[in-house]
């Protein structure tokens, strides 16, 4: 009976019927994919898991959303903190596509400048920031030409 228990609960938690599966995400950065997707605010069943054994990363996490299919646009912004995420769209049951990840060239509204005084910091202006560096990130600040380095990203 126990055995037969498991396997349910297992299969409801591993198998969505439609939806996006992003993997290969660092175990340390799951929360601010979350964050960064708007996750925490919808009401679709998520699940996640994280410290999961990863040959290339070591530790990584995972996220499953029913009846969720993000844009590019949306995606590419994990980039910044998952640079090595993979997707897989799901359509009854089965993985329809897979697409990786990619760093698009400006980042806008999303992560705070790690200058204190830019005019990001104390006015209501939204962040833009140009990509110069994709591993390590490196962020330059449109407005104080700060770089902001992935130790330093702040989700907004």
């Amino acid at each position: 009976m126990k055995d037969s228990m498991q396997k349910k609960l297992k299969l409801k938690v591993s198998a969505i019927k439609e939806g996006t599966v992003i993997d290969h995400i660092p175990a340390k950065n799951l929360f601010k994919v979350i964050t960064i997707l708007g996750l925490d605010k919808i009401e679709n069943q998520i699940t996640f898991g994280t410290n999961l054994e990863s040959r290339k990363l070591g530790g990584k996490a995972i996220i499953k959303v029913s009846n969720k299919f993000f844009e590019d646009n949306e995606i590419n912004k994990i980039a910044l903190i998952a640079p090595h995420a993979k997707l897989n769209i799901i359509r009854d049951y089965e993985v329809v596509e897979k697409r990786i990840v990619e760093t698009p060239e400006i980042i806008k509204g999303i992560v705070k400048c790690f200058n204190p005084k830019c005019i990001t910091n104390n006015e209501t202006i939204t962040t833009s920031f140009q990509v110069i560096e994709n591993e390590p990130v490196a962020l330059k600040c449109h407005y104080c030409e700060r770089i902001t380095t992935e130790e330093q990203i702040r989700v907004l």
